[in-house]
């Protein structure tokens, strides 16, 4: 994977593989497929970082809001660190004629959609699902924009659990 910084370009690419400029072709049909290929490393890689969050939090009893937070925290961690690569995982149109595309984010997608099953039993919806995903998005292009600085690393936690916690509590009184 491409690291924090560096521009994605087939060269980019064949340099983080060790090899020449020339070889991805060999591999891949185009440049299409080599980033659909990328693409699907990121959504994988994606579930497997929230899977792991989702671990961590649920290994103690804790609270609906702050295991959400912790998903946040994740999401926009890994879009920081493979900024590269999270811009090329959301910035196509989605096409249904790619499904190995379709099927690792709706991977993604069932992840995310099956934790609020579980954390909020019964009121779980897709529009909840759709809220917290644009705002973890939207917070995570807003850092990497340089909107908000994209360190250090406590202060963006901070920001994502604070921003999830003032959504899910604000009809609270």
């Amino acid at each position: 994977m491409l690291e924090a910084g560096e521009t994605y370009s087939m060269r980019a690419v064949a340099r983080r593989a060790g090899v020449s400029s020339a070889a991805p072709y060999r591999h891949f049909a185009d440049r299409d497929a080599l980033d659909t290929a990328v693409a699907i490393e990121g959504f994988d890689g994606l579930r497997r970082t929230l899977a792991r969050a989702l671990e961590a939090s649920t290994a103690e009893p804790t609270d609906p809001t702050s295991a959400l937070a912790d998903l946040g925290v994740a999401y926009v961690g890994f879009a920081l660190q493979r900024p590269a690569v999270f811009r090329l995982m959301f910035g196509n149109e989605c096409d249904d004629a790619d499904s190995d595309r379709v099927r690792a984010s709706q991977a993604l997608h069932a992840l995310v959609n099956d934790t609020l099953a579980d954390l909020f039993p019964g009121r779980a919806s897709p529009e909840l699902a759709t809220a917290l995903w644009g705002l973890a998005h939207g917070l995570a292009f807003l850092h990497l924009d340089g909107k908000y600085r994209p360190e250090p690393a406590e202060e963006v936690a901070e920001r994502v659990r604070a921003s999830v916690t003032a959504v899910l509590t604000a009809g609270r009184a």
